[in-house]
């Protein structure tokens, strides 16, 4: 199992630090509410400074919300509808 360099794991921790603080803001400035975003920060910031930090593991950051996939689902089958009542009528 990959594990985080003790650098990372130093720079993932000031970065918790400064969450809990209230001190921590995103890129665009506005103050970070929510700990997994803190977290993600950290990682981001230990990797552009070189530090050893594992890979995401595949399907993490592309499997979509249980909301988006019953969306699109609705709208592929409205699709279909359609175009079946249109041969319908023809």
């Amino acid at each position: 199992m990959a594990k985080y360099s003790k650098k990372a794991q130093d720079k993932i921790g000031e970065v918790m630090r400064e969450f809990k603080e209230g001190k921590l803001k995103t890129s665009a400035g506005k103050k970070v509410t929510d700990r997994d975003q803190a977290i993600a920060i950290g990682i981001s910031e230990a990797k552009d400074s070189g530090y050893k930090v594992p890979e995401e593991k595949e399907g993490d950051s592309s499997k979509k919300s249980k909301k988006e996939n019953k969306k699109e689902n609705k709208k592929e089958s409205k699709k279909e509808n359609k175009k079946e009542s249109k041969k319908e009528n023809k």
